[in-house]
């Protein structure tokens, strides 16, 4: 089974979050209403039954902002989005949450709704080796597979995986509970990352051959 497997999820996909120290949340949510101020009440995918309860994804929840280009997405989970559990004061959780700006152009309206659970599903899949295996993602990395088909809802993108950077616009906060990370993924081909595996180039090089940080399902492979 692929990574990046179709992402289905059940009817009711909001759970409702009992915790009353939820400054680690607030805090992401307050560095995304900085960038998006007229965006109060963003598009959220929550889970039915929380990790810690048996539930199956480990991320709380995944917000989506927008701008007329793209669709930006930010994780609750891998930090401490709740109270301080960890004992280093410096690092929130895992210290990071992922984000993913994907271009609506590349995008069928038709198939909107699907395309968005979609990434929200990879990122829980991603999310799911760091909490089983304690592998952390973070910027100038990338993540390869091997596979072949598109990342993408009806996997016909040329985009197979994922190199990581520093969020060009959220970058890194300080929350009550440490510091954060927002790594930001940005969609990648085939022989973009067989590239990077064969050391033809870095992370860097090939973010910069690409110039932009959207994600574009459409577009053709730099390599």
């Amino acid at each position: 089974m692929s990574l990046f497997d179709k992402f289905g999820k059940k009817d009711d996909d909001t759970v409702e979050i009992e915790k009353t120290d939820t400054k680690g949340w607030d805090a992401i949510t307050a560095a995304f209403e900085k960038l998006y101020p007229d965006q109060k009440d963003p598009k959220h995918y929550g889970v039915l039954i929380p990790w810690e309860l048996g539930g199956d994804d480990p991320l709380t929840g995944i917000s989506i902002y927008e701008t007329g280009e793209y669709y930006h997405f930010v994780t609750y989970g891998l930090s401490e989005i709740f109270e301080k559990e960890t004992d280093d004061p410096e690092i929130s959780g895992y210290g990071m949450e992922f984000t993913l700006k994907l271009r609506k152009a590349a995008i069928d309206p038709a198939d909107e709704e699907g395309e968005l659970r979609c990434i929200c599903g990879i990122f829980q899949k991603i999310a799911r080796i760091t909490f089983e295996h304690g592998e952390c993602f973070r910027a100038n990395e990338y993540l390869y597979t091997g596979q072949t088909s598109g990342i993408d809802l009806h996997q016909k993108s040329a985009l197979t995986g994922f190199i990581m950077i520093t969020d060009t616009d959220a970058g890194s906060i300080d929350t009550p509970n440490g510091k954060v990370d927002f790594v930001e993924f940005i969609g990648c081909t085939d022989a973009e990352l067989f590239a990077l595996r064969n050391k033809e180039l870095t992370v860097a090089e090939l973010y910069g051959k690409l110039g932009s940080d959207v994600t574009d399902y459409t577009r053709s492979s730099v390599i």
